[in-house]
């Protein structure tokens, strides 16, 4: 990469913590040494984030992570404070300022917002900050969260309109099979697509503190690889390994940005957005769409799961129950339920106003 690049780095729990649960402050500072590196060179680095919650647990002196969704939500408040000024500490020592940037999917999800908060974070890039974002864990709620930073970092990364995004994890990358179960299992250096056989590989649950896994990181290198932004999954203890990264070098797992970039506006609507229902289509209906391109018609839908107004996204998944697309539904999920499975002739007759419309239409349409 030469220089003037932007690059995400995720930092996730695991990795930020230590084997007592604590923040590790040296592996901090050397993040830190490592993204002064790159921006010396001239380049721009967005850190996204996790650690709040266990922040919060040893600042409060809890024995383990609370159950309570309120004290999560109270711990992370407390935490965020002593995550960010950690932040802010390790950054200063290497002369690079640092700004907080709290998201949920109430945040993203709504147009207007979601373009103020990506103007504000090219502002900071042009003024040499590094912005720290977190999942806004004190607010945020089953409907509204991202559910992972893997999620929130691939959306940085279409936001900022990186270059490549670096996830920073406790291993060393994608297995074809679970290390833990079969030594035999053979790390994937560069994965060009996300076949089948890739997403049987990703698997296995997060440690005590963390949300995510393997299965959220192949969830975040789907959009970034439908933005043409490349990813690194990679050993966030190996020595150097963000600058090795960046440099290209082989380290970790290697997703390839692919060449089919879609549209900025069509990603807000597949991925900044939580899905309010599932459309469940025939496999006429999913040929026609992944093969040929067309709008999603009444007559291919078997069945509507949900309830959701005109506009809202919606899921679109085949009778197996595999999500083929994301996008807005030009029906509410009663009316679609109403005219299901009916061809314009048919729909002519039982409600006229609606006879020729598409359920979603290819413009408001993203293939996954």
């Amino acid at each position: 990469m030469s220089r003037g690049k932007r690059v995400v780095v995720k930092v996730g729990t695991s990795t930020l913590t230590g084997p007592d649960g604590r923040v590790d402050r040296v592996w901090l500072a050397d993040l830190a040494r490592q993204t002064a590196a790159l921006r010396a060179g001239g380049n721009h680095v967005v850190i996204v984030s996790s650690g709040a919650i266990a922040a919060g647990v040893e600042a409060l002196g809890l024995a383990r992570r609370p159950g309570e969704l309120t004290d999560l939500q109270a711990a992370a408040a407390v935490g965020q404070v002593h995550l960010i000024g950690t932040y802010h500490d390790v950054l200063a020592a290497v002369d690079v300022p640092v700004a907080q940037i709290l998201l949920t999917r109430h945040d993203t999800g709504h147009r207007q917002a979601y373009l103020f908060a990506c103007r504000t974070l090219d502002r900071l890039l042009e003024m040499g900050v590094v912005p720290v974002v977190n999942e806004n864990d004190t607010t945020a709620v089953d409907e509204i969260r991202f559910g992972d930073n893997d999620t929130l970092a691939a959306l940085v990364g279409v936001m900022v309109r990186a270059d490549l995004v670096v996830l920073l994890s406790d291993i060393e990358g994608l297995y074809d099979h679970d290390p833990g179960e079969d030594e035999s299992a053979v790390l994937m250096d560069r994965v060009d697509e996300l076949t089948e056989d890739v997403l049987a590989a990703a698997g296995g649950p997060a440690g005590e503190f963390g949300t995510g896994g393997m299965a959220t990181k192949i969830d975040a290198a789907r959009i970034l690889m439908k933005a043409g932004i490349p990813m690194v999954v990679c050993d966030g203890h190996r020595p150097d390994v963000l600058l090795e990264a960046f440099r290209g070098e082989p380290v970790g797992t290697y997703f390839a940005g692919g060449g089919d970039e879609v549209e900025a506006r069509k990603l807000w609507i597949a991925f900044a957005r939580h899905p309010q229902g599932r459309v469940v289509v025939d496999a006429g209906a999913r040929d026609a769409l992944c093969l040929r391109g067309t709008s999603l018609l009444p007559a291919g839908v078997l069945r509507v799961e949900g309830r959701f107004a005109e506009g809202a996204p919606v899921s679109v998944v085949d009778e197996e129950g595999i999500e083929i697309a994301r996008g807005l539904s030009d029906f509410s999920s009663e009316d679609l339920d109403r005219i299901k499975g009916h061809t314009s002739v048919e729909i002519a007759s039982l409600m006229p106003g609606l006879a020729g419309c598409e359920v979603v239409h290819r413009d408001r349409l993203v293939i996954l």
